[in-house]
C-alpha cells in the first residue's frame, strides 16, 4: 500500500475530506505522519493532520478507531494542557487521520537537548504536564462509561511548549491514546508499543497498564529534564537490554553538583520505583509534592490578580490606584457620576465603554447585575486575560473575572472587533494605559452607577494589545461571527484553568500572603 500522502500530492495541495487542504509535511514518527493544513470551512485556519501509520493497521484497529478518536477529542476539550483533536476520519485510501490544533513552538526534547532546565522552569513545565496527565487518568465520560486514559508513551518529544499570548509558556501533551489505538489486536505481550528508554517495567513486559506506568515514564523524563542524562543505561540498545535495565538496574544518583531540593530528588526516585505499588499512586500526589517546592508566588507577568478580601473594596484597590491616577486622578468620582446609556437594555449585560473626561479618555467596563450580586463581588479577586484570533476575522476576547470563594466566579467577557475603529481605539487605549475601571449598575437602583473598582493589565498583555491592533490593520476581515464562535469555544476551555488559578490565589490571600 502506498504512503497516505506523497510529497508530490502535498505540493498539489491535496484536499482531505473536502475540507482540509494539506500544505506541507510537519513531522513524522512511529505513530504516523503529521501535515500542516488549512481548514477551508473556517476560513483557512491552520491545523495539523496526523495520519496513523498504515503499517500498523488491521481490522480490529479500524473498529476501535472511532471510539478512541472520540475519547481523545473529548479529553482535549477538558484540559488546556492536552493537544486538542478537532476532527477525525478515514481518507479515500482508508487511512485513519486526526485533525488537531496546529502548535507553534518546540518540543521539550529540543529544549533539553543541549542543557538541563533550571529548577524554576522545570517546576512550571512539570506541573502543567501533570495537569494534563491528571485529567486523562481521571477519565472521560463516554457513552455512559468513565474511560480513564493512559498515555503509554510519555517522553520529551511528546511534550510541546508554545508561547501563549495570555498564559505565557503553555505546555501541551501530544498523542494521548494513540499508542493504544495503533496496537494490534493480538495479545499485548506480543505487541509492544512505546519508547524503550521511557517505558515502565510492566509496559515492557506487555502487561495491562494503569496510570502508574505513566508515572514511571514521567519520573524518567523529570530526571532527564534536570540532569540532561538518562537515569538508567542498558548494555546496548536492544529490547532485551532495556528489559534488564528497567527491571533490575538502579537509577543513577543525581550528581551533587546539581543543586536540587532533597524532596524533589526523593519524588523522582519514587516515580522510578520498579514496583507500581512503590510509586506515587496518582499524579495528584505528585502535584502536591511539587507545590511544596514552588517559591512563594508574586504577581505573575501573565495575569493581574488584586485582592485583600479581609479589607473590602477600598483596600483591595489600593495597590492599583497609584497607576490609574497618573492618567486620571479623579477617575472614581467621574465613574460614579455615570448613568446607564439609553440605548442599552436594563438587564444583566456587560459592555466596554470609553469615558471621555477633561483629564483624558480612559477605558471602562460597564456591568449591570442584581444589587446583592454586586455587593458580593466588591471584595473579589480580579483577573483579566486577552485572547486574539486573526482568521477569518481579527478579534480579541477580553475576559474579566471577579472571583469570590463563597460566591464563585462572575465572568465578564467582551469582544473587540479589530477591523472596526472602535475596537482599534479600545485595544490601543487598554494597551497604553495598562488599566481600566469596572462600573457596576444595580438592576434595582435605576440607571446611576453604584460602585466602581479598578484593575491593572500585565505589561506583556499591554504590549500584545498594541501589537495586535497594529497587526490587524494588515489582515483581511470577514466572517466575524465565525471568529466570535471560535473565541467563545476557547473561553469555555479556559474557564476551568482560570478558576483553578483563582481558587489558589484566594486561598493564598486569605492566609495573609500578598496576591
Amino acid at each position: 500500500m502506498n504512503p497516505p500522502v506523497t510529497m508530490k500530492e502535498t505540493h498539489q495541495r491535496r484536499l482531505l475530506a473536502n475540507r482540509y487542504q494539506l500544505v506541507d509535511i510537519a513531522g513524522s514518527g512511529a505513530m504516523g505522519q503529521v501535515y500542516r493544513a488549512e481548514d477551508k470551512l473556517l476560513g483557512g485556519v491552520t491545523v495539523a493532520v496526523k495520519f496513523l501509520s498504515q503499517a500498523l493497521l488491521n481490522s480490529k484497529m479500524r473498529e476501535r478507531f472511532e471510539r478512541e478518536a472520540t475519547v481523545s477529542a473529548l479529553l482535549g476539550e477538558k484540559s488546556n494542557h492536552i493537544v486538542r483533536v478537532r476532527d477525525y476520519g478515514v481518507d479515500e485510501k482508508e487511512i485513519p487521520f486526526y485533525v488537531m490544533e496546529f502548535l507553534k513552538g518546540e518540543s521539550l526534547s529540543e529544549v533539553i537537548k543541549f542543557r538541563p532546565l533550571p529548577l524554576s522552569r522545570f517546576l512550571k513545565i512539570t506541573r502543567q504536564i501533570c495537569f494534563g496527565l491528571e485529567c486523562a487518568h481521571k477519565g472521560i465520560m463516554f457513552e455512559g462509561e468513565m474511560c480513564p486514559i493512559i498515555h503509554r508513551d510519555i517522553k520529551p518529544s511528546n511534550v510541546f511548549l508554545v508561547q501563549d499570548p495570555a498564559l505565557g509558556e503553555l505546555v501541551k501533551v501530544l498523542d494521548f491514546g494513540i499508542a493504544k489505538l495503533i496496537q494490534s489486536g493480538e495479545a499485548q505481550t506480543q505487541s509492544f508499543m512505546g519508547t524503550l528508554a521511557y517505558c515502565s517495567p510492566e509496559q515492557i513486559e506487555g502487561k495491562e497498564l494503569d496510570r502508574r506506568s505513566d508515572i514511571y515514564s514521567l519520573g524518567v523524563m523529570m530526571y532527564e529534564m534536570l540532569t540532561g542524562e538518562m537515569p538508567i543505561f542498558p548494555e546496548n540498545s536492544s529490547f532485551g537490554a532495556w528489559y534488564e535495565a528497567h527491571h533490575y538496574a538502579a537509577p543513577k544518583p543525581i550528581s551533587p553538583k546539581i543543586h536540587l531540593p532533597s524532596g524533589l530528588k526523593s519524588l523522582i526516585f519514587q516515580c522510578l520505583a520498579k514496583a507500581p505499588n512503590d510509586r506515587p499512586q496518582t499524579v495528584t500526589e505528585i502535584l502536591k509534592s511539587l507545590e511544596k517546592l514552588e517559591p512563594s508566588q508574586s504577581e505573575s507577568q501573565q495575569e493581574t490578580l488584586v485582592a485583600n478580601p479581609k479589607q473590602g473594596i477600598n483596600k483591595s484597590t489600593k495597590s492599583s490606584k497609584s497607576t490609574f491616577r497618573k492618567t486620571c486622578p479623579k477617575g472614581d468620582d467621574i465613574c460614579l457620576k455615570m448613568f446607564w446609556p439609553e440605548d442599552k437594555p436594563q438587564q444583566k449585560i456587560v459592555f466596554p465603554h470609553i469615558i471621555r473626561a477633561p483629564e483624558g479618555n480612559f477605558a471602562s467596563l460597564w456591568v449591570m447585575l442584581n444589587e446583592q450580586d454586586i455587593v458580593n463581588r466588591l471584595s473579589s479577586i480580579r483577573y483579566n486575560q486577552f485572547v486574539f484570533i486573526t482568521s477569518p476575522h481579527p478579534m480579541i476576547l477580553w475576559i474579566t473575572v471577579l472571583y469570590h470563594r463563597e460566591h464563585g466566579p462572575r465572568w465578564l467577557p467582551c469582544y473587540l472587533d479589530l477591523k472596526s475603529s472602535s475596537g482599534q481605539r479600545f485595544a490601543r487605549l487598554l494597551g497604553e494605559s495598562g488599566s481600566y475601571w469596572i462600573l457596576f449598575f444595580a438592576l434595582e437602583k435605576g440607571k446611576a452607577c453604584q460602585h466602581v473598582v479598578t484593575t491593572t493589565i500585565a505589561p506583556n498583555q499591554c504590549q500584545n494589545l498594541q501589537e495586535w491592533a497594529d497587526k490587524s490593520q494588515l489582515l483581511r476581515g470577514g466572517k466575524p461571527q465565525i471568529t466570535k464562535r471560535m473565541l467563545k469555544q476557547e473561553f469555555e476551555k479556559l474557564k476551568p484553568t482560570i478558576e483553578n488559578k483563582l481558587k489558589t490565589a484566594y486561598t493564598t490571600s486569605r492566609n495573609g500572603s500578598h496576591v
